[in-house]
């Protein structure tokens, strides 16, 4: 069985928390890394991936995913199968909204993007997260709809296994 390789950025422990569950709730193997302690090496050596950030201020990467961001063009991502988790909050920033998946998804578009998730549900302005009428991967605003999170990771998982 081959394993998923999990990266991600986190300032306030929220992401981290998140991606927790989510390994949880797969029955395949997967490895979390900090992207903050992580080379290019580390994200090469998996062809199956997902790549987890919340969106901060008006749309930008987490801080440390910010840092790595030059690195991504170095990394051929065409054979590799990509899933995205984004986390924001569609309230206060309903305008840029989960837009830290679409700089992530410039770079891993040239791989098989899989686990894009329905817009309803969401009540924001707008965001670089839909591609096509769709969200481009697992999306959770866990300051509004907390509830909700759960029942999200559970569904998105279940979909997304089966294609890694």
């Amino acid at each position: 069985m081959e394993t998923i390789g999990l990266f991600y950025g986190s300032d306030t422990g929220t992401t981290e928390e998140i991606v927790e569950k989510i390994k949880d709730a797969f029955s395949k193997e997967v490895q979390i890394h900090n992207i903050a302690n992580s080379s290019v090496e580390d994200i090469e050596q998996y062809d199956k991936l997902i790549f987890a950030s919340p969106t901060w201020g008006d749309g930008d990467l987490q801080d440390d995913w910010e840092e790595f961001e030059s690195n991504l063009s170095d990394i051929d991502f065409s054979n590799k199968t990509i899933a995205l988790v984004g986390l924001g909050d569609q309230e206060d920033y309903g305008d840029t909204f989960c837009d830290a998946l679409g700089h992530l998804y410039k770079y891993v578009k040239t791989g098989k993007i899989i686990g894009q998730t329905s817009t309803e549900g969401y009540e924001y302005e707008d965001s670089t997260a839909v591609v096509d009428g769709k969200f481009i991967g697992l999306i959770l605003d866990d300051v509004n709809q907390e509830d909700l999170t759960d029942e999200r990771i559970e569904n998105w998982v279940k979909k997304v296994e089966t294609s890694f």
